[in-house]
């Protein structure tokens, strides 16, 4: 088994800085992409960044030169800092990464979330 467990969400005011972080754990032999996606209240889950085993990274246009996705392989875990936030960015941030398991497997996994409130 793989858990995704996310920090750092909070209560931020308008251009504002906020650091996620998201810690994978369990039966891990190699985790290749993974991305942080979010749900704000009432519309669909839509993806951020993504950044690849290699550190290729990719972002959605509203938080392209915003916000940067990074990863620290050794620890399993990615990272989301977040600068100039806005009122639109509030929402419920998720971790996602695709893990290969011990047991010669391979799924998605999804953190349970951390909130992002940013005020105006």
């Amino acid at each position: 088994q793989v858990q995704l467990e996310e920090s750092g969400g909070g209560l931020v005011q308008t251009g504002g800085s906020l650091r996620l972080s998201c810690a994978a754990s369990g039966s891990i032999f190699r985790i290749d992409a993974m991305a942080w996606y979010r749900q704000a209240p009432g519309k669909e889950r839509d993806l951020v960044a993504t950044i690849t085993n290699g550190g290729s990274t990719n972002y959605a246009d509203s938080v392209k030169g915003r916000f940067t996705i990074s990863r620290d392989n050794a620890k399993n875990t990615v990272y989301l800092q977040m600068n100039s936030l806005k009122p639109g960015d509030t929402a419920v941030y998720y971790c996602y990464a695709v893990v290969h398991t011990t047991d010669a497997t391979a799924r998605n996994y999804w953190g349970k979330g951390t909130l992002v409130t940013v005020s105006s």
